[in-house]
């Protein structure tokens, strides 16, 4: 696979299924977790990995905190405990595809990643190989209890930015192409979603 450095680990998965997928992070880094971004988790029985996408990032409630928030911390307080959550942030992530050896596939994947094992963001490379061929809209599209609009959109301006100047326009008018396949019968929801797309860049 091209373009792949050293994986940047986002959490360890909490729980599984084979739609999707819930990960606990201690804190929020800089570029990671963000909605709409494109992680992976490898599966260790075999040459296999499940992509997602990232669809919420939620800060549980911290009891803890709930007591410090009313004492009124000092900055140090605040900046430790930011960084040094007891209760981890769970991002959650809506599965849109999978690696078979040296196959991508846009589908529910066969199996889900095992509790504990990491998730990781996918590289430019990976997005751009993932994203060659747009068939995973339609399980995004149709995703229940997600933004499937707004996360579509999101994962387009990643793929978007994955890819060099010279690639990005053609990308754009092939993802529009394809929108408006799956979308010709709901004309509303696609021009919403063409606007979104348009506004993004």
């Amino acid at each position: 696979m091209t373009d792949m450095p050293s994986p940047i680990p986002v959490g360890r998965i909490l729980q599984a299924s084979n739609r999707g997928f819930v990960v606990g992070c201690r804190a929020m880094q800089r570029e990671i977790p963000v909605f709409g971004s494109f992680v992976r988790a490898d599966i260790r029985s075999s040459d296999a990995a499940v992509y997602g996408l990232i669809y919420n990032v939620a800060l549980r409630d911290d009891q803890f905190v709930r007591h410090i928030v009313v004492a009124e911390p000092t900055e140090e307080v605040v900046r430790d405990q930011q960084e040094n959550r007891q209760v981890p942030i769970e991002v959650s992530v809506l599965a849109v595809g999978c690696r078979m050896g040296d196959r991508i596939l846009h589908c529910i994947p066969p199996q889900p990643p095992v509790t504990m094992d990491f998730l990781y963001q996918c590289a430019p490379g990976e997005v751009r190989e993932f994203t060659r061929r747009l068939d995973y809209f339609r399980l995004v599209l149709s995703a229940r209890d997600v933004p499937a609009d707004e996360l579509l959109v999101a994962s387009l301006r990643f793929a978007v930015a994955a890819r060099p100047p010279e690639e990005r326009e053609p990308f754009l008018l092939e993802a529009g192409r394809e929108l408006a396949r799956l979308l010709g019968s709901d004309l509303l929801r696609l021009e919403g979603l063409l606007r979104q797309i348009a506004w993004g860049r």
